[in-house]
């Protein structure tokens, strides 16, 4: 379905873990990268792979998030969120996840997204919400 969509496609991106990243309640000593910027890190990375890679007015969205975080990434390190394409099933693409800092792997796990038509998404949505403003 998807012809530039193969398992096995790969993509790596770096990112420095920010303060807004990092959690607070232990203290400004104890910031570490959070496991929910983890998330967002691994999803756009796994969504610009699929959206470099399907026609214009299609794009992804995540559907599953399954992953451990196994170890602390300090503020100002770098992390590599490495993804590969392990499975494609129509409209969904499924990725093995592997994230390292420079010391450690902190994460492994799976991400799945849906590819969608973002026309159709828009309508969707729009409806939805006139149902809600009609509550």
């Amino acid at each position: 379905m998807y012809e530039n969509l193969e398992v096995g496609t790969n993509e790596a991106r770096t990112f420095t873990v920010q303060t807004d990243q990092t959690i607070d309640f232990m203290g400004k000593n104890a910031r570490v990268y959070a496991t929910p910027s983890l998330v967002r890190d691994i999803e756009h990375t796994c969504r610009d792979l699929i959206h470099s890679r399907v026609p214009e007015g299609e794009d992804s969205v995540g559907t599953v998030v399954n992953i451990v975080h196994m170890a602390p990434t300090l503020l100002g390190m770098q992390v590599t969120v490495d993804v590969t394409i392990a499975e494609i099933d129509g409209r969904k693409v499924v990725f093995d996840v592997v994230a390292k800092d420079p010391l450690d792997t902190i994460c492994k796990g799976r991400h799945e997204r849906f590819i969608v038509d973002v026309a159709k998404t828009k309508e969707r949505l729009k409806a939805k919400a006139a149902k809600v403003s009609g509550m």
